[in-house]
């Protein structure tokens, strides 16, 4: 399975602004959190405020926040404005110019399951929203530093987390 880079990085700085929604976040400041290129961090938002999840403020004092409540934010809508799913039949494509019934067949029942697959993890995202994340994070003053602090917040969920 692939696991997009945009997606994990969509899906952390919109956690850090669901915990302070009211306070913009400056590109630089994000990709510092997620060790990349301030570049890097506008071309995966561009499509989020395409999808009106979020909004961008230019000038002093601006910078990138949600445009909704986390709430109404699901992690369906997110994955599907990256247009980046984790699952392609790409590999299992019959080879151009190589038409072999065996292969082409394979490729049918590979790209079936895979399609299959998709819609399974975009009804777990549906179900989701980026509140869900927020209550997932372990609470204040437990082991991993503050969000934001060097970005050490526990990989693992809380232990009655949905996620």
């Amino acid at each position: 399975m692939k696991q997009t880079g945009k997606f994990s990085l969509a899906l952390h700085t919109l956690g850090h602004m669901a915990l302070d929604p009211t306070r913009p976040r400056t590109s630089e400041e994000l990709a510092a959190m997620h060790g990349t290129h301030p570049v890097v961090v506008r071309r995966v938002l561009g499509p989020l405020r395409a999808a009106g999840i979020l909004l961008s403020e230019k000038g002093h004092g601006g910078g990138w926040r949600l445009a909704r409540p986390a709430e109404a934010v699901t992690l369906e809508e997110i994955y599907r404005a990256l247009d980046e799913p984790f699952l392609t039949p790409i590999a299992f494509a019959p080879a151009p110019g190589h038409p072999c019934a065996i292969e082409a067949a394979m490729a049918g029942t590979v790209a079936a399951a895979l399609t299959e697959a998709e819609a399974v993890i975009a009804r777990h995202f549906a179900a989701r929203s980026l509140a869900d994340i927020a209550r997932a994070l372990p609470p204040a003053g437990s082991t991993g530093a503050a969000p934001g602090q060097n970005c050490q917040v526990s990989a693992s969920p809380a232990p009655d987390s949905p996620l």
